[in-house]
């Protein structure tokens, strides 16, 4: 019995662990870096997926980047580029999750990534 216990208790303790791994690091990345994405784009705003469990709080500005192909010469390899293509405010924070923003420079789109602006 003992053998066992010593055996299975560090391998679930890992297993565990393993398993929360994906949850730990998706609230890093939101909470530490305050990023996100743009979910809609609504007549009452732009819905962003950066809540209040992220630390959104209204009038934080939020820099706003898009994903871009580059591919320059056949030699080279391909790859993606991030542009700012414009930055948003925080109106309204709607839960845990979500948040509200108004445009403030740019041309924004769905699927867009948003940055907490680091001055």
């Amino acid at each position: 019995m003992n053998v066992m216990k010593r055996f299975f208790t560090p391998l679930l303790i890992g297993a565990a662990l393993l398993a929360a791994t994906p949850v730990v690091a998706q609230g890093v990345g939101h909470t530490f870096f305050m990023r996100g994405q743009v979910v809609a784009m609504e007549p009452s705003g732009t819905v962003i997926c950066i809540g209040r469990a992220d630390g959104a709080q209204p009038g934080q500005v939020l820099d706003v980047y898009r994903l871009e192909y580059r591919h320059v010469h056949r030699s080279e390899p391909r790859t993606y580029t991030r542009v700012k293509v414009g930055s948003i405010t925080i109106t309204e924070v709607i839960d845990d999750h979500f948040a509200r923003a108004q445009v403030t420079d740019g041309r924004i789109k769905k699927n867009d990534m948003v940055e907490l602006r680091k001055d």
